[in-house]
């Protein structure tokens, strides 16, 4: 994945702002583990922010262990990605996103997940479907929460892109940012586990055979299989 996937900031953007897109890149995996971000200058047209503004962000992330800064001719600013992102903050914006507002994102991904199966299944190359259907392994190997998060996400966010829709991708993205981390959270049973690969694998077999309306309708399946779990993982932590 790529840097680029980052969506700017609207309005002006602040230094917390840069500080929220970067680390939920980087624990969505679209920017992996010891991958080097853009020049300042680049980085910061490419948020829409100032380079002032970047590099306060920088210093944050420096702080929190998601960056490391590297002097001399093969320095830069490289990503350090965390096995597993600390639980505390995702379990208070769980708790603090209300079960309405889960319904409304989930709304939302319903329309772009759907929208993106049914355009990858008409518009994907041999290559995107490749690596749909060998994207779907990360998840069945994966142990560890911060593992589940990037290969649930990353499958997602490939579909988006087999799509060749530059919005659908961008939205696809955000939403994975908001509602995936949360998903993963507690270390699910096997079984609900089994249910998103097995998900995933029906997906990109139907993308795989051009079947646009059956893909639609197993990414709008899986949407609200998600958003059921979600909701309980939601009451589970307010009865905290």
């Amino acid at each position: 994945m790529r840097a680029s996937l980052i969506s700017p900031l609207n309005g002006g953007g602040r230094a917390e702002g840069v500080v929220e897109r970067v680390s939920r890149a980087i624990l969505l995996g679209l920017v992996v583990d010891g991958e080097q971000l853009p020049t300042e200058v680049e980085f910061a047209g490419q948020l829409g922010v100032s380079p002032m503004t970047l590099r306060e962000a920088l210093a944050i992330l420096r702080q929190q262990g998601l960056v490391e800064t590297r002097r001399g001719r093969n320095g830069g600013t490289f990503v350090r990605r965390p096995v597993n992102p600390p639980r505390g903050p995702l379990e208070d914006r769980l708790r603090s996103t209300t079960a309405s507002k889960l319904r409304d994102l989930a709304d939302e991904q319903f329309a772009v997940s759907g929208a993106s199966a049914f355009l990858a299944a008409q518009r994907a190359s041999a290559a995107s479907v490749r690596k749909l259907l060998h994207l779907v392994e990360p998840l069945a190997a994966a142990e560890e929460y911060g593992d589940r998060i990037r290969a649930d996400s990353r499958f997602h966010i490939e579909v988006a892109m087999a799509s060749q829709s530059e919005r659908l991708t961008r939205l696809e993205v955000n939403l994975q940012a908001e509602l995936t981390s949360l998903l993963w959270l507690p270390l699910e049973p096997r079984a609900v586990l089994e249910e998103a690969v097995a998900d995933h694998h029906a997906i990109a077999t139907a993308i795989a055979e051009e079947d646009g309306e059956r893909a639609r309708a197993l990414s709008e399946r899986h949407v609200q299989r998600n958003l059921r779990r979600l909701i309980e993982l939601h009451l589970m932590v307010a009865e905290r």
